[in-house]
């Protein structure tokens, strides 16, 4: 069976809506919406996102999947968590990582910012 690459990530990532690839950092790609980072892809073997409102429900993950999920660098204290591809976490949790990491970067938008939202 076929896992989830940094591709498909990156894929799924720019089809939300308001959604583009930026490369602050030479090779590292990452998604944003507006002018937010929501999904850090790097080299493409894993991603960061925002798991939660602060480090305590990041740590549910952490927990949950201890290798393969780690407090992100830097970050983490926000909630910011880095989800190895191809290990533990099975790809559909990963892709509801990426889409809970977008609504809380798109809420955090003004709303003149926001991009519309799909019916």
């Amino acid at each position: 069976m076929a896992r989830l690459t940094g591709g498909d990530v990156l894929e799924y990532c720019l089809a939300k809506p308001g959604t583009w690839q930026d490369e602050p950092w030479e090779g590292d790609v990452v998604a944003k919406v507006g002018d937010k980072i929501f999904a850090f892809l790097g080299s493409g073997d894993a991603v960061g996102v925002k798991c939660g409102t602060n480090r305590e429900e990041a740590d549910e993950l952490v927990d949950t999947y201890p290798g393969d999920v780690t407090k992100s660098a830097y970050i983490g204290r926000s909630g910011w968590n880095t989800v190895r591809l191809g290990g533990s976490v099975p790809d559909e949790e990963i892709l509801e990582l990426v889409d809970t990491s977008y609504e809380l970067i798109v809420a955090k938008l003004p709303k003149s910012r926001r991009p519309p939202v799909a019916e």
